[in-house]
């Protein structure tokens, strides 16, 4: 009888502690991850765990949200981002949580921390607004073995670049990234690729690549991060999808073709995007690969040498010659330590205020001034909105930024820093109609989730992690620009990281609940 008792006072007791919650948002439209249409429902958290999910009237939560008119989704999840030594500048990662971002995946194109233990420890022990996870970078692991050395591996050397790999799978991270046209990844043969892949795919990780060309040969870029994927047998994602350069407008619906007809055989290849016509990178892509190998030193030697400079020269004007430009103009600096006047300029007019000839080959010169002095990160204006929105309409693509975690009012960056997610949102869901609310989120939240392995977020579902955000459909819309890039999101109300409040009525409240997460295969 005392053993009866005992579980009906044990039952009577769940009841009553699954009655109450930390949070409860009520009469919210939740559009919880997959895609499906909208219902007005309520949503409980409990410590870092979505609880409920219904019509809780019977509910009381120690704090009530009124979440009625609003959307109710799961935290986003940018794919694509470079936070690596941004952390500690500002732990709150504001940019991205006023974008509605709960978690990053960092490590793209290449570049990486070194040990993904000590990094994902870091992040740990620093404690952030948002949630980590990371790939290990293809440069990192190259750079470790052979340096910038401008030739092909040896057997000995991709072994030990094998073994790299291998540790920082066993470490956590969700996979390995390539940024092929950035030093040294752009001197690595694709069998170089597809052997560390071989390796990723083995311990359940993606493959991510910046390709080898998002200009005139992206055609056949594509088809190599796609034949990488096929030959090592492990998902493929295509990073920051776009077709460069005025002279290839147009040519989406041939690239999107070719990853849909490697979906048809079976391939798991996806991409992302940012809903920008201007990409940002490093100011090295205007000079031929050749001439960055072997670290600083052996670069400013080689500028130094007149024909070798005559070369470069030529190589620049012939970007531009190809585009059917006839100047720089496109190209404009985000920040250039040696002399930060010169950010929110483009190299045309740098060029002039150094008192040269309005003509491309003296701009190309002060183009390898600037590198001689160090080097910049710009923002190159070179893509066209029709395709733009043609990539967008793929429902196999996800919203990604691309971007770092910025310190307000520090150098010109691109403004996808701050607004990717809710331009996606406000100006091609809402006004431009490209997809549904519901797709975008499916694309901002559980296609991301299940692409990176990131277990139990990227859905409002009970018993996943309380990462969520509140906005407002109707407002939602990106504030930065490129004249003026530091300005936040508009339209995000409230949002949960691991179920701690962390943004309330739009202003972040200081709180910093991220974690690092690590890839238990």
């Amino acid at each position: 009888m005392k053993k009866y008792q005992f579980l009906l006072c044990l039952l009577i007791s769940q009841i009553t502690f699954a009655q109450n919650a930390d949070y409860i948002l009520r009469n919210g439209k939740v559009m919880d991850g997959t895609g499906n249409h909208w219902q007005i429902k309520d949503v409980a958290i409990s410590n870092n765990k979505i609880v409920a999910i219904g019509h809780l009237n019977k509910w009381k939560g120690t704090k009530e949200i009124n979440a009625t008119g609003l959307i109710i989704a799961p935290g986003f999840i940018d794919v694509h981002t470079h936070i690596e030594g941004d952390e500690i500048k500002n732990p709150l990662a504001s940019n991205f949580i006023y974008d509605g971002v709960t978690t990053v995946v960092t490590g793209n194109c290449g570049s990486s921390a070194n040990d993904m233990n000590i990094y994902f420890n870091y992040i740990d022990s620093l404690g952030i607004s948002i949630n980590v996870a990371a790939l290990m970078g293809h440069n990192n692991i190259r750079k470790q073995v052979m340096g910038t050395a401008n030739r092909h591996a040896t057997e000995q050397e991709l072994q030990q670049m094998e073994l790299i790999t291998a540790k920082a799978m066993k470490d956590g991270a969700v996979g390995m990234s390539t940024g092929l046209i950035y030093i040294p990844g752009t001197y690595a043969p694709t069998s170089e690729i597809v052997r560390l892949a071989k390796v990723v795919g083995e311990n359940g990780g993606v493959y991510a690549s910046h390709i080898r060309n998002e200009e005139d040969k992206v055609a056949e870029a594509v088809k190599e991060a796609i034949s990488i994927g096929k030959e090592a047998n492990l998902p493929v994602e295509i990073s920051h999808f776009k077709v460069n350069a005025q002279n290839n407008w147009g040519r989406s619906k041939e690239t999107i073709a070719l990853v849909e007809n490697a979906r048809k055989q079976g391939i798991d290849v996806t991409i992302d995007q940012y809903p920008y016509t201007a990409s940002s990178t490093n100011l090295g892509i205007l000079l031929p690969d050749w001439v960055l190998a072997d670290g600083q030193d052996s670069i400013l030697a080689r500028l130094k040498n007149p024909i070798i400079r005559s070369k470069v020269k030529a190589h620049s004007i012939d970007i531009i010659n190809r585009r059917g430009l006839k100047h720089f103009d496109y190209a404009f600096v985000a920040n250039f330590k040696a002399d930060t006047s010169y950010n929110g300029k483009n190299i045309r007019q740098i060029n002039l205020l150094r008192g040269k000839k309005d003509i491309a080959k003296d701009e190309a010169e002060t183009i390898i001034q600037m590198m001689e002095l160090g080097g910049a990160q710009m923002v190159y204006h070179g893509m066209q909105d029709k395709d733009v929105k043609n990539i967008m309409a793929y429902s196999f693509n996800m919203a990604a930024s691309d971007a770092g975690i910025t310190v307000v009012g520090v150098s010109r960056p691109h403004p996808r820093a701050y607004g990717t997610n809710a331009r996606v949102l406000g100006k091609y869901v809402r006004e431009e109609k490209v997809m549904s609310f519901e797709e975008a989120i499916r694309r901002m939240s559980s296609l991301p989730a299940d692409k990176f392995n990131i277990k139990q977020r990227g859905l409002l579902k009970e018993g996943f992690f309380a990462d969520i955000v509140v906005f407002d459909e109707k407002e939602v819309i990106d504030m930065a620009t490129f004249e003026n890039p530091h300005q936040f999101s508009k339209g995000f109300k409230y949002v949960f990281v691991n179920g701690a409040l962390t943004v309330e009525n739009g202003i972040h409240n200081g709180v910093r609940k991220g974690i690092a997460i690590r890839n238990k295969n």
